[in-house]
């Protein structure tokens, strides 16, 4: 299929730059001495999650259990639920657990914990086995991005360690760790400091552990900056970066990638020439590109996304993406703009802030090798 017969706006994927950045990623982790469980919900989809998991042992991280659900019954058999645990979602997670060999959940919370217990303990009754309703339970450890997780430094967080180690209905696994502050780095520099912290603190923690007789088998950490520039993981037994499958235009601009490597665009037609206004209008607003602001602690004037040609060869740097309204994005000139070169009904194509958040927006992923779409992607959605 040519793009040109495609119906805009819509989401490409690059098959060549996604190949090279899971390779890339995994050759990484394997020179570091950690093994890959690749987070999956930038892509939501069975065909990009099997390029992450290749030369490793096969397990990954979801953030909903409706993704839990729709890659165990694609066969994926080890799957983290990396989201806190909620108490009404114990009974889906238990189902999602019958369904795998293991399903790894996050508890921060005490009380969380005590409904977990119950739980177990209902169901053990019910079935007259005392393993019947057993949770693989990782403690949230806050490294620094203080979104979620206990505090390292608080004795309350080595007691929740405690109790979920001599829990009869707790397989504890371990640490868990998300280091969502490397985002707000500036370059590439500021993101190895943030990576070194992020091991440091969650490593430390679970030698902590250790010490008190307290079994941590798992330190899992890793966001895609930290992970894509990290030098040193000594300690750590598993990462789990997600968005570097496609990264993105905030990606590129803290330094964790080039915009050569951001593998997702939307393609998106233009709709009108306001010369007065020096702008034009594509079909691409907020419900194709997202609202995320992108990393304007970098570049306050980003706007939301970056504009290449239509075929992806060429930025357009006289282009900007300054705003969006549901369907429509005005991409204003930053110079006056030659509106011969950008005909009403011609295409551009736009990297976004955050591919994560755009690709979700898409019930299918065009995927593009040397200007012709080769496959469809059909992610799945929900929570």
């Amino acid at each position: 299929m040519d793009l040109a017969s495609l119906t805009t706006p819509c989401a490409l994927v690059d098959r060549a730059r996604v190949e090279r950045n899971t390779s890339r990623m995994s050759e990484r982790m394997r020179a570091l001495g950690v093994r890959m469980r690749p987070h999956v919900k930038t892509h939501k989809c069975v065909e990009a999650a099997r390029l992450q998991v290749r030369g490793h042992f096969g397990g990954i991280t979801v953030s909903t259990l409706a993704e839990a659900a729709f890659f165990a019954a694609a066969g994926f058999r080890d799957i983290t639920y990396a989201f806190p645990l909620a108490i009404p979602a114990i009974a889906r997670a238990a189902a999602v657990a019958r369904a795998v060999e293991h399903l790894h959940v996050l508890v921060d919370q005490d009380v969380v914990v005590t409904a977990l217990e119950a739980y177990a303990a209902e169901h053990a009754a019910a079935a007259a086995n005392p393993h019947a309703a057993r949770f693989s339970v990782f403690l949230k450890l806050d490294c620094g991005y203080h979104r979620a997780g206990v505090d390292p430094a608080s004795p309350d967080a080595v007691r929740l360690a405690e109790r979920l180690a001599r829990s009869p209905a707790i397989d504890f696994r371990g640490v868990l760790a998300h280091a969502g502050h490397s985002y707000d780095c500036r370059d590439a520099d500021a993101i190895r400091t943030v990576a070194r912290s992020e091991r440091d603190v969650t490593v430390a923690f679970a030698e902590r552990l250790r010490r008190r007789g307290i079994a941590a088998p798992e330190v899992s950490i890793g966001s895609t900056p930290t992970m894509s520039l990290a030098t040193d993981l000594a300690g750590v037994t598993e990462v789990r970066p997600g968005n570097y499958v496609f990264y993105d235009a905030f990606q590129a601009a803290i330094g964790s990638c080039t915009l050569e490597d951001a593998a997702f665009s939307v393609l998106t037609t233009i709709v009108g020439q306001y010369p007065e206004q020096n702008k034009l209008i594509v079909d691409a607003g907020a419900l194709a590109l997202s609202k995320d602001p992108g990393a304007t602690h970098v570049d306050p004037d980003c706007g939301f996304g970056v504009v290449f040609t239509a075929d992806g060869s060429r930025q357009l740097q006289e282009l900007h993406v300054a705003s969006l309204s549901q369907e429509h994005g005005q991409v204003h000139g930053s110079r006056p703009l030659r509106f011969g070169d950008y005909p009403v009904g011609s295409r551009l194509r736009i990297v976004p802030n955050h591919s994560c958040l755009a690709a979700a927006l898409y019930d299918r992923y065009h995927v593009v090798d040397a200007g012709r779409v080769i496959q469809e992607w059909r992610p799945t959605h929900g929570w």
